[in-house]
């Protein structure tokens, strides 16, 4: 595809166009992200029944969990290089696909192994294809100014997709069993395919215009092409001489641990240990989706003014205390210390995600989506680790507690790393690659 200049075509001059397309590509992609979320908050939900009637325990259920977490991870960088080779429609399409095959065919499961291979390999490479990385990629393609707000709306997809689907999955579950909450899942996902079939586009180069926001001496500079798993891996050998790079692995590390692994996949359960019922804890996180969606909306809207670095510091050790109190605030009733801890947590649950974003753009240049993919992968590994740690400490000692304290100490240790991220000019320019 060619480099040269593209004319100026801010749709607000095109007579074709009344709104950007990148507004239109940006909903698409939310849609998409909200078709994908359905199984990330299912597993919490499902545990507890698919141990009362397979007798299995909570560490062989987190297996399959965990290595969903980990694909879900591992698979962002080598999207990110994906979708530069064969573009944003054909990946995202196939990852919703593969998201309901793995949702679908889970009502067969009948042993731990079967499990690993739908929730973990179908749905973990699914879900990993598109990931948070999906919107740092239509962020960086589609939108000049803006970006942060974008990534915040984007991001805050995955929470909606929690908030849409949590409640119906624990009624599904509750009246009617697993199984119809695994369909549930897997229709949610079929249903966004043709919309990304019809509408998702690239990048606006394929539109004759340029990005929102533009100025008119842009001009567009294609993504490398070529072997993916050869650009994912040179990329992240780059990056790796960056110190730069191993601050935001570190903190994304903890931020998973703390999200996903830990209270999106143990909460559930450890509310129900103290009494409270599943349909309730369900409830309870689908207000953390509710308030992560301002949460993030709000982050990104911040990230476009105020010092990343600040942001990720006060979102980590906001979380950190937040931790440090939850075991003292479930019981079998939900009282108001708890629905303060929802919001709050709800509000950081992934804020971390605008800044993340911009730090990775700021050092790395082009390069950033891919970056940010290595270093989203580093959250899902902090995740897998955390989700099987937490349900051995459950098992061990029949609370999670000490799972609790562990990670609020963590998030103190991520609060440190982020402030300190170095603004040296040398580091952006040990990272930037020849056009």
């Amino acid at each position: 595809m060619s480099t040269q200049p593209v004319r100026p075509g801010n749709a607000r001059q095109h007579p074709n166009w009344r709104v950007h397309p990148a507004w239109i590509v940006a909903a698409v992609a939310f849609l998409a992200l909200v078709g994908a979320a359905g199984f990330r908050a299912a597993p919490s939900v499902l545990m507890l029944p698919l141990q009362e009637e397979f007798g299995w325990t909570r560490t062989q259920l987190s297996v399959a969990v965990t290595v969903n977490l980990l694909l879900y991870g591992l698979m962002a960088p080598f999207a990110a290089a994906l979708m530069a080779r064969f573009g944003m429609r054909i990946v995202t399409t196939c990852a919703l696909l593969l998201v309901a095959a793995g949702a679908g065919l889970s009502i067969f499961a009948t042993e731990p192994w079967m499990l690993v291979l739908t929730w973990g390999l179908l749905i973990g490479v699914g879900t990993g294809s598109m990931a948070l990385v999906f919107a740092a990629t239509v962020a960086d393609q589609w939108f000049v100014r803006r970006r942060g707000l974008v990534v915040g709306v984007l991001t805050a997809g995955s929470a909606t997709g929690q908030l849409a689907f949590l409640p119906f999955i624990a009624i599904l579950v509750e009246q009617q069993g697993w199984r119809y909450a695994s369909l549930l899942v897997a229709a949610g996902a079929l249903a966004v395919v043709p919309l990304v079939l019809l509408f998702l586009r690239n990048n606006p180069v394929d539109l004759g215009l340029t990005p929102f926001g533009a100025p008119d001496s842009y001009v567009y500079q294609p993504p490398a092409k070529g072997n993916a798993a050869k650009l994912a891996l040179s990329t992240l050998a780059r990056a790796s001489r960056v110190r730069t790079f191993w601050a935001l692995v570190a903190g994304f590390a903890i931020c998973g641990a703390t999200t996903n692994g830990l209270v999106g996949t143990h909460f559930i359960p450890s509310a129900h240990d103290h009494g409270m019922s599943e349909t309730t804890a369900a409830g309870l996180l689908a207000v953390v989706g509710v308030f992560d969606i301002v949460g993030t909306i709000a982050s990104g809207w911040l990230t476009d003014r105020v010092n990343p670095r600040i942001l990720l510091a006060v979102y980590y050790a906001g979380r950190g205390i937040g931790l440090l109190v939850l075991p003292f605030l479930l019981s079998a009733t939900v009282a108001p210390p708890i629905i303060v801890f929802v919001v709050i947590y709800g509000l950081d649950w992934v804020a971390t995600v605008p800044p993340t974003v911009a730090l990775c753009r700021e050092v790395f240049g082009k390069d950033g989506p891919i970056v940010f993919g290595w270093v989203f992968a580093a959250h899902q590994i902090g995740a897998a680790i955390a989700a099987t740690a937490a349900a051995t400490v459950r098992d061990a000692t029949g609370e999670y507690t000490l799972a609790w304290f562990g990670a609020a100490g963590l998030c103190v240790v991520a609060a440190v790393v982020s402030i300190s991220i170095s603004r040296r000019p040398r580091e952006l320019a040990a990272a930037s690659v020849p056009g």
